[in-house]
């Protein structure tokens, strides 16, 4: 039980480092909380400090997502009797947490996306790429983060009941099913607010045309 309460602790405390609000301090001068809509993700960055700030933090979010289920799946190799499945998902999950909700930034956090992501590649590659270019279609076609955010938290429990194989750690479909859901959730309740502007017709869309 331990190494489940520790792994989720440290994969918590990774998603707590608020990289946009960092990076947006350092090259910019500014909390990105306090610009834009607010929110402390990559998409603010790019509208609120540029293409560099917001690529830096792109790939920050990323690697906290993948650092925290690696550091499940060493954990799973040294403790022989753990669960390696299940801790590789409660990584996943509670650095999800700790980008939306991060104990050292107010608790004020970003959607979870691209950390999400960074899971999603090293849970299971085959489906993280197909969910990846998923979003990037409809970010094209639609200029919304969101919309394409939201499109591949469907799709992953979806793809979960097709794609058995290429999983960091073999386990039961249903095990992956559940934790598909939660991570999809957890995506989708972060962007309830961009949901109700997309059905209003008021959603914000990207543009690069931002100062570099």
């Amino acid at each position: 039980m331990t190494v489940y309460i520790v792994v989720s602790i440290i994969a918590y405390a990774i998603g707590s480092i608020n990289f946009s609000v960092i990076i947006s301090r350092k090259m910019a001068g500014f909390d990105v909380r306090e610009k834009g809509s607010g929110n402390a993700g990559t998409t603010n960055v790019l509208r609120s400090v540029g293409i560099k700030a917001a690529a830096l933090t792109l790939l920050c979010d990323i690697l906290k997502g993948v650092i925290s289920v690696l550091i499940a799946f060493i954990a799973g190799k040294i403790i022989k009797d753990a669960d390696q499945a299940l801790l590789i998902q409660l990584a996943g999950i509670f650095v999800i947490l700790g980008h939306t909700f991060p104990i050292f930034f107010e608790f004020k956090g970003g959607k979870g996306v691209a950390t999400a992501l960074g899971v999603l590649l090293v849970t299971n590659w085959k489906i993280g790429l197909i969910c990846l270019v998923f979003a990037l279609v409809i970010i094209i076609f639609s200029k919304m983060v969101s919309m394409g955010a939201v499109g591949a938290a469907i799709l992953f429990p979806i793809l979960t009941l097709f794609i058995g194989e290429s999983f960091i750690v073999p386990s039961s479909g249903i095990k992956y099913f559940v934790y598909s859901l939660i991570l999809a959730l957890l995506v989708i309740f972060n962007h309830r607010q961009n949901l109700k502007r997309i059905l209003d017709g008021t959603e914000n869309k990207i543009s690069f045309k931002n100062k570099m």
